[in-house]
């Protein structure tokens, strides 16, 4: 990295901590509507790089999408950025610019792709909480990765009252297996972490466990076998880029009882749900036009709407030519 290029990622890091504390004052309040609806827009696979004409494609996407679909929240799944390209304060500011424009609450977790710049996770995380809107948080320290954490959305009779919980996971980056670079997993600390706090929250809520979902970059395992299925719909036009180990979280899931769909991204060319032992598993829509996708496949945006008192959510996608594909029937 050149001189100059160390001044002024110094001078943006100094400028970022100092805005922080004014930044996240006022921390908005998730909150279902009066109608009963709570309405999520997944972003996922920005790949945000310098600003460039690409990016200004995602960009309107992105403004077209939120325009359309008016969410509660927006919720970006990983490689937000393309780490290597970018200086971390203006990337993660043009990237979330949609949202802020429309003052609109967000959070977000880390892809691989993310720190492979000058920033780490822990740095970019202290940079994306100095945006306005921004809910993300680093999570415990004591466990893998980070942003890991927990947000609740308020009951629409009562702000005091969860009436839905969102869960979001590092799934990390890269790990060495049997001699060669492989994605990473979900570590146990991480999973017993999401136990124990699946635990907690449902005690709180009297033994009932609250309707949750869950968000994070690379997919589980488990993802083939919802595909292999034959139930699945949506498209499937690249393998399931999963870690070749499985940590076990989609089973404490099914045992913990309260994740009813779990969102990530990662694999540009696939979109497809399907229900496995109880919990959808999906992926968003490619949003990013500086990286990989296919031609005629349209890039756009996962919408999920949650009903409130009930354990149930819709979901569609949102495409940049306007298009609404519906992909999951009103569930009983």
């Amino acid at each position: 990295m050149s001189h100059s290029r160390i001044i002024s990622w110094s001078i943006c890091m100094v400028l970022a901590l100092m805005g922080m504390a004014m930044a996240n004052a006022e921390s908005p309040v998730l909150r279902f509507k009066e109608d009963g609806t709570f309405r999520i827009v997944q972003f996922a696979d920005v790949h945000w790089t310098v600003g460039n004409a690409e990016d200004k494609e995602s960009l309107q996407l992105m403004r077209d999408v939120l325009d359309a679909e008016t969410p509660d929240l927006v919720v970006y799944t990983g490689d937000n950025t393309t780490g290597g390209a970018i200086l971390p304060s203006r990337g993660l500011r043009q990237v979330t610019e949609a949202s802020v424009e429309r003052n609109l609450p967000w959070a977000a977790v880390f892809g691989n792709h993310d720190d492979e710049g000058p920033a780490s996770r822990a740095k970019l995380m202290e940079l994306m909480q100095t945006l306005p809107g921004c809910l993300a948080q680093a999570g415990p320290k004591d466990i893998d990765g980070v942003s890991n954490y927990i947000l609740s959305v308020a009951s629409s009779k009562d702000a005091a009252k969860p009436a839905a919980l969102l869960y979001y996971i590092d799934s990390l980056s890269y790990m060495t297996y049997q001699g060669e670079s492989k994605y990473n997993h979900i570590q146990p600390a991480q999973v017993e972490w999401y136990r124990n706090e699946s635990t907690r929250l449902r005690e709180a809520n009297g033994g009932t466990a609250l309707p949750a979902l869950a968000f994070f970059h690379i997919p589980l395992p488990e993802y083939n076998q919802v595909w292999e299925s034959g139930k699945s719909i949506g498209v499937k036009q690249e393998d399931v880029c999963n870690s070749p180990v499985n940590s076990g979280l989609f089973d404490v899931m099914v045992e913990m009882g309260d994740v009813m769909g779990v969102f990530c991204g990662h694999d540009h060319t696939n979109d497809y749900i399907g229900e496995l032992e109880g919990i959808y598993l999906a992926y968003g829509r490619g949003s990013g036009y500086g990286t990989y996708g296919k031609e005629g496949f349209s890039r756009g945006a996962r919408v999920i709407e949650l009903v409130e008192g009930e354990r149930a959510f819709k979901t569609w996608l949102r495409l940049r030519t306007g298009e609404k594909v519906e992909q999951l029937p009103k569930q009983d």
